[in-house]
């Protein structure tokens, strides 16, 4: 008998997701053998050059609008068909947006609109959708995308990738299990001016790299706003999900009509503070730039005054420092070497002294431009083309700021080992890699 949405919703731990979302894929695979074959059962790289991926969004807040706009401006070779969020307001705001968005383009030629849904595992059960779009808070990102890909769906996921360093861990397993086209949604390492301070760090025109200053926001802190009362239009426990189940307080998951971006991202319980918020930008940059794409830094050493929020020593391998400092300029990276520093941020770049950036450089092959963030997912998608900004890179930027948050909290110096990605000789900290999902 099928389920009903309600049963779906109700009490669904997060292996009974996973273990339904296996379910699915292969039941696919099954179907498709004695009738027609899904596209995405045929994988990456099969959809034809005419053809156009359709595409899923889970998660319709802000986040989602910013992307709705930029995937309709950046490719006529993907279509929005599909949307889900635990509101319902933004499912009607969200079908609303995207709806007028292709009636003032007029590009997309036999477009049937798109349908949204309050559980987002009805878009994984489609076979008429070949990707999904992860824009919902970062405690969610990994169990969506896991069962995304899973079910046959490639990921495109918001940044921060993961919520906890196991998470990246599973997710990157995943992908290679799967083979599904993962792009981390980093995309400042589209933009020309991050390309061209990466290039002349890369080049030498700084020398010798020694130091980098990253300066983002503080360290999660654990929930604390006040309870307000629950508003209809939202499933509480379902937003909640693997999280606790928190008091819902509208700074936490506003409604449609707010003008501020919600608070979710502060709080350990569902984020990791502005640290990995901006700081899967910033450590991002600092990562790319210093060739530390795959790996990552070995030792973290926190400020001495448990209070602090700022000053986080971590170490490369190369004895190259990076740190989480406030050098004045906003949110940024300053690259430091021995014949000069250069500032970049999103709205600066600049070099001391000044006649550095007039230099000529030669981009390595991972810093040439590849287009925009989005049509390279879908060129990646339907032409088995290289990533800008591929699961590991993610993780591995990630992880980054998952594991200042971990030092913080202990206070004590952390050695890292990125082959094993795990800490060494430290229990405790091996045990903050993960955390115990709530069933919901």
């Amino acid at each position: 008998m099928k389920k009903t949405k309600k049963d779906v919703e109700t009490k669904q731990s997060l292996s009974g997701q996973l273990s339904r979302r296996l379910f699915i894929s292969k039941t696919a695979l099954v179907a498709g053998a004695i009738s027609i074959v899904p596209r995405h059962v045929l994988g990456r790289g099969f959809t034809a050059p005419s053809d156009r991926v359709n595409l899923g969004y889970i998660g319709l807040g802000k986040q989602s609008i910013t992307l709705s706009n930029a995937f309709i401006a950046n490719t006529d070779e993907a279509q929005i068909v599909a949307g889900s969020d635990v509101w319902t307001t933004k499912n009607e705001w969200f079908k609303a947006h995207v709806s007028k968005l292709y009636a003032d383009k007029r590009k997309q030629q036999n477009y049937k609109g798109l349908t949204t849904t309050g559980n987002y595992l009805e878009l994984f059960e489609r076979d008429d959708i070949d990707a999904v779009v992860i824009a919902t808070p970062d405690h969610w990102h990994a169990i969506q995308a896991i069962g995304a890909m899973e079910s046959g769906k490639h990921v495109y996921c918001e940044k921060p990738m993961t919520l906890m360093v196991q998470e990246g861990i599973d997710v990157v397993k995943t992908v290679k299990k799967t083979g599904k086209v993962f792009q981390t949604g980093s995309m400042q390492r589209s933009w020309t001016s991050f390309q061209k301070a990466t290039e002349m760090v890369r080049n030498g025109h700084l020398g010798d790299i020694k130091k980098v200053l990253v300066n983002v926001g503080d360290p999660a802190i654990p929930f604390n706003m006040v309870s307000e009362p629950v508003p209809s239009e939202v499933n509480w426990n379902q937003w909640c999900g693997p999280a606790p189940l928190l008091p819902y307080n509208e700074r936490l998951s506003p409604s449609t009509s707010a003008a501020f971006f919600p608070d979710w991202r502060l709080f350990s319980e569902t984020g990791g503070g502005i640290l990995t918020d901006w700081g899967a930008h910033m450590f991002d940059i600092a990562q790319w730039g210093l060739g530390m794409d795959r790996t990552g830094p070995v030792k973290f050493i926190p400020p001495t005054d448990k209070k602090a929020v700022r000053g986080m020593q971590m170490f490369y391998e190369n004895g190259v420092e990076m740190v989480h400092e406030d050098f004045g300029r906003g949110w940024g990276v300053r690259f430091m070497g021995s014949k000069g520093n250069l500032d970049i941020s999103r709205s600066y770049l600049e070099t001391d002294p000044p006649s550095i950036l007039e230099s000529q450089v030669t981009p390595e092959d991972d810093l040439k431009s590849r287009g925009n963030h989005y049509q390279n997912w879908i060129d990646a998608i339907k032409k088995d083309t290289s990533l800008i900004a591929d699961v590991e890179i993610g993780h591995r930027s990630a992880s980054v700021g998952n594991i200042c948050n971990i030092a913080y909290q202990l206070g004590r110096t952390l050695e890292w080992n990125p082959e094993k990605e795990k800490f060494v000789g430290d229990s405790e900290a091996n045990k903050m890699k993960s955390r115990k999902n709530r069933k919901h």
